[in-house]
């Protein structure tokens, strides 16, 4: 039993994620102006969750203040407290503690301290969001006092309905200036799922929860059940309707409905029953209906005009005037908000269901298992046999596998980037700078294996923008820019890559400094001749800081040494570029997925290796002449006038390979670094899909290769890195370090 309820349990903290990356993006989008109702409601649903599993669990700090926290959201929602940025930024930092609190609740973190979040809380519900109490008698407009003498007003003066204003005092008419709380009433209409009973779901305990909080049972509706023959026990049919004091906060109505079944009925909503007269003023404006042709009353000694009808009639003609305006617009000051929908099945909804990671993992390992068995079928079945057991068509059928498992496992890039906003907010707070975020391709969708493991590379890159990239303030104005830097985050998508990139348009790399200290720390020696795009290399070296004092954000020399070993255990890379007083990037260029690709199977130097097809465009073979050495290490070949220049690959591995590159074939390619680059290799053997095996966890990363593959005799191939193979001409050796 205690191992269901640890499964159980391990359900709602997963739920628990996805609700505080939905508040987080919801918060970050009010602090960025976007107050729109339904984002408020997302953050509230947010939190309305954590807060409803964390007390089924029994987590009782964590529900006590997510219920605060619940309390304050509620009443922005209504409109009773402004989402000012005042209000913002209390959330922000109530959200926080709430993160704490999840993972203390996990086990993973001690309680954290709450009181002073807590307090500010307490602050906003106290003040309604304002940060002066505002004075008494400012929401009521002041009505100047009548003079001693107010002329009658005649019949002609009716106005188009028929009324003649005539000032009455308020004394004359026990009506209150304002509706009591006890004028509005809750009213819940709530028909349970049919099959509730069934599921062990009892709604008169509901009923009886209502009853609690002062509920009266005002209806019944029996008229769905069915016939004694027909009737089902365990069936619900009837529909309750119930009425509740006013002063209940509506939060906690809706919490009695926390874990009934997704198709029952239930609406929350406010009724108010009187309507409220103006503001408290000495003399009020009542509209009275004029006698047809009745001559124009006197005024009295204090400025009154009597009224000829009686005190019921008045109130009869009143009662029919609210009427009036009740079927035109909503009560006033009523707010109809039912918390919870009505749940009702609809066929067309998109249905979900949660999976385990280890079981998308499974059977992703099994499509791999099953496309090295296609490829073994390809290699020892003859053209005519693989026709005749219809093996394209299982091709088929695999590949059309292949891509749904691998789109179970895609997920939005957002994912990575939704704690970018609030990182830099922070940032903004301990540099004292003024920083802006744009974000562009949110919507890139990458393996999820992918995004679990750029996190902390992410991180990093953002930290060290803010840090080193973007100047201070005063050094922006005083080098004529905009007192604002920022901070672009990009993702998309080029052939079987990912490019995320972190861009700042602050002061650039200062290459002479990290020159200076790459010497210092003995990275480099001093007669070290390096090129730009070397030099700004170093700063992922390992130990490597530019930094002055070491700070809670940077100076440890960890951070960029994180990104490029991380970004390599991916099979993927670092770029920099950099331009001193305009900013500097950093692209991290990454495998699209980490399972199966579409390659084509080259020899170099006799063995077999897999180019990756996505880079091919197009295969030559070379004709006397037509591949030109520029120079003692340069090589170009003549495409139809384009001079484009050509590598070997046997030379960058080193080895042993004295074959005419006229014997050969010249494979053109296009990186995004190098554009069209010439490839020589030996020959090509096939093209086929090849599952991709880690060289990270069975060997170490290796710069030019992008991992391993088994074919389909059982040998193992080497996967070529096309955009780091052709950005370099130095031979790499087995630890991926230049030789």
């Amino acid at each position: 039993m205690s191992d269901e309820f640890d499964d159980i349990q391990a359900i709602f903290f997963e739920e628990c994620t996805e609700g505080l990356t939905t508040a987080e993006q919801g918060l970050s989008a009010m602090q960025a102006g976007d107050i729109s109702a339904d984002v408020i409601a997302g953050v509230f649903r947010a939190v309305h969750s954590i807060k409803g599993g964390a007390g089924a669990f029994g987590h009782a700090d964590l529900t006590a203040f997510a219920h605060k926290f619940e309390n304050v959201l509620d009443e922005i929602r209504g409109g009773k407290i402004p989402p000012s940025p005042g209000v913002v930024k209390v959330m922000l930092s109530a959200f926080d503690v709430l993160s704490d609190h999840v993972e203390a609740a996990k086990g993973l973190a001690p309680r954290p301290a709450d009181q002073a979040a807590l307090d500010a809380l307490e602050k906003v519900l106290a003040n309604k969001g304002a940060d002066d109490a505002a004075p008494a008698g400012n929401s009521a407009a002041a009505v100047p006092p009548a003079a001693a003498e107010t002329p009658a007003p005649a019949v002609d003066d009716a106005d188009e309905f028929g009324f003649v204003p005539m000032a009455v005092s308020l004394d004359d008419f026990d009506a209150p200036a304002a509706p009591a709380a006890e004028d509005a009433m809750w009213t819940v209409v709530f028909k349970p799922s049919r099959a509730a009973l069934a599921n062990a779901g009892e709604p008169l305990l509901i009923i009886r929860e209502l009853e609690g909080l002062g509920a009266e049972i005002v209806n019944v509706d029996t008229s769905t059940v069915p016939s004694l023959r027909d009737l089902d026990p365990e069936d619900a049919y009837f529909t309750w309707t119930l009425r509740l004091p006013g002063e209940l906060a509506e939060i906690d109505i809706t919490d009695c409905f926390d874990f009934v079944a997704p198709d029952s009925l239930v609406e929350v909503r406010r009724d108010v029953t009187s309507v409220p007269a103006p503001a408290a003023a000495p003399f009020a404006e009542i509209l009275v209906e004029a006698p047809a042709a009745a001559a124009a009353p006197a005024a009295d000694d204090f400025g009154f005009v009597p009224v000829t009808a009686g005190v019921e009639d008045f109130a009869a003609e009143m009662q029919r005037v609210v009427e009036q305006i009740a079927a035109a617009s909503p009560p006033i000051g009523s707010v109809e908000t039912p918390a919870i929908a009505p749940k009702s099945g609809n066929g067309d909804a998109q249905q979900t269901i949660r999976v385990d990671l280890g079981k998308l993992d499974l059977l992703l390992n099994l499509v791999g298992e099953l496309v090295i068995r296609n490829s073994i079928l390809a290699d020892r079945l003859s053209p005519a046999d693989r026709q005749r057991v219809e093996l394209p068509e299982l091709a088929r059928l695999t590949r059309q596998i292949q891509d749904n498992v691998m789109s179970l496992r895609a997920q939005p890039i957002k994912q990575a980037f939704s704690r970018v906003p609030r990182m830099l907010r922070d940032l903004s707070v301990e540099t004292g700078k003024i920083i802006n975020l744009e974000t562009i391709g949110e919507t890139t969708e990458v393996d999820k294996g992918v995004i679990e493991k750029i996190g902390d590379p992410l991180t990093h890159m953002i930290r060290n923008a803010a840090d080193h990239g973007l100047e201070s303030t005063e050094e922006r104005i005083a080098a004529g820019k905009s007192p604002e830097g920022t901070i672009k985050l990009s993702a998309e998508q080029r052939g079987a890559r990912i490019f995320v990139r972190v861009q700042d348009n602050g002061r650039g790399i200062n290459r002479e400094k990290v020159r200076g200290k790459a010497i210092e720390k003995g990275i480099i020696s001093a007669d070290a001749q390096l090129s730009n795009e070397e030099i700004d290399q170093l700063i992922c070296a390992p130990g490597f800081s530019t930094a002055d004092v070491i700070s809670n954000i940077s100076g440890r020399g960890v951070g960029m040494d994180v990104v490029r070993s991380n970004v390599e255990a991916l099979g993927g890379r670092v770029e920099i570029h950099s331009v001193p007083g305009e900013g500097t990037s950093f692209t991290m260029i990454l495998p699209l997925t980490l399972a199966i690709l579409d390659g084509m199977i080259v020899r170099l130097a006799g063995q077999r290796f897999v180019l990756p097809l996505a880079h091919v465009l197009e295969t030559v073979q070379p004709e006397p002449g037509q591949v030109k050495r520029t120079a003692p290490d340069c090589e170009v070949i003549d495409m139809r006038g384009e001079y484009v220049p050509v590598k070997r690959a046997t030379e960058i591995f080193g080895l042993n390979d004295d074959r005419a590159v006229e014997d050969s074939l010249v494979v053109i390619v296009e990186s995004e670094g190098s554009g069209k680059v010439g490839l020589v290799v030996d020959t090509i053997d096939d093209r086929r899909e090849v599952v991709i095996k880690s060289l990270d966890q069975n060997l170490h990363p290796i710069r030019g290769l992008g991992g391993a593959t088994i074919l389909g005799d059982g040998s193992i191939a080497l996967i070529l890195d096309i955009e780091a193979l052709v950005a370099s001409t130095t031979r790499y050796n087995p630890k991926g370090l230049a030789a």
